[in-house]
């Protein structure tokens, strides 16, 4: 009797194109799931960690139980801080313009928490019929470009990031909908978290800006100073030449390194409906250029941290 075997499909070897010189590429002939080979999973990691943001189209085949199979194959997904995840779901976020969640200013995700997360996988569910794309930014260039006197004194900066931030100032068309939301549910609880402005990617070694919507001010700093600083940095980070914008279409997975990028959705698409879905990996607290780690200053209910 002949003895039984298990026969593994090798994945083929990655179809990479690069779209821009300095960020982001299309991978083509993967189908996204949680039974990729391990040689597949470390070649879209060192993928990544190269492009920082890659993008798969197509994968008609996910749900939401297939895109966390897939996230826990590159680390472990986690729900957001303060956002409950979707129904039936571990850690998937739910990005549902219907109830205001439009990301239009530029962030990283999650910073006002020490160790936020490292990837993000976003997955286009419903789209309107047109706009609505996402445009990615590279912070390690960003920071590779700056003059040597300001990077110098990047390397020395720390901000303070929350998630309570000016959201009326930010988002000045917000519906009641979306500022109660803001209100009673991102805001639900409040973070204060100091990290350095530049840090040293954990895999990489690569250094990058640390900075974004969460940034409230530079320590050390009063609030004009603070701005005119932040607006310098930021400019670079989000410079045409530093960013990748993708047109989206349903079935298209984007994934990126939190650690080494910026993003923002472009808000053109008037009140059509517009559902994103998301997967955060557990990350790691960042280090600074002289080996300082970021520091978690509070986390308390809001009416407590009000107090």
């Amino acid at each position: 009797m002949p003895l039984e075997t298990t026969v593994r499909t090798v994945e083929p070897a990655l179809d990479i194109e690069p779209l821009t010189g300095r960020i982001g590429a299309e991978v083509r002939g993967i189908r996204l799931s949680g039974e990729l080979a391990p040689e597949t999973v470390l070649a879209i990691t060192q993928a990544l960690l190269q492009y920082k943001v890659l993008f798969f189209k197509a994968q008609y085949h996910l749900d939401e139980a297939r895109q966390e199979a897939f996230g826990r194959l590159l680390g472990t997904p986690v729900p957001h801080p303060t956002i409950p995840p979707l129904d039936g779901t571990d850690s998937i976020l739910d990005i549902d313009n219907a109830r205001g969640e439009k990301a239009t200013v530029w962030h990283t995700d999650v910073t006002f928490v020490d160790a936020y997360p490292k990837i993000s996988i976003l997955r286009a569910v419903v789209l309107p019929s047109n706009g609505g794309d996402t445009v990615w930014a590279n912070t390690a260039t960003a920071y590779a470009e700056l003059p040597e006197p300001l990077r110098a004194l990047a390397e020395q900066l720390w901000a303070l990031h929350s998630n309570v931030y000016d959201y009326v100032g930010s988002r000045p068309e917000a519906s009641v909908t979306a500022l109660r939301r803001y209100n009673d549910v991102f805001t639900s609880t409040v973070y204060r978290t100091e990290h350095p402005v530049v840090h040293v990617h954990p895999e990489t070694g690569e250094r990058s800006l640390i900075l974004g919507q969460f940034v409230q001010r530079l320590l050390g700093f009063n609030a004009s100073d603070s701005a005119h600083v932040l607006a310098i940095l930021q400019d670079h980070i989000t410079r045409e030449e530093n960013t990748v914008r993708w047109r989206w279409s349903v079935g298209d997975v984007a994934m990126w390194d939190n650690r080494a990028t910026q993003h923002r959705a472009v808000d053109d698409y008037r009140n059509e409906p517009r559902i994103v879905r998301r997967v955060s990996l557990a990350g790691d607290v960042p280090v600074s250029v002289d080996g300082r780690t970021s520091i978690a200053r509070s986390i308390a209910p809001k009416a407590q941290a009000a107090a």
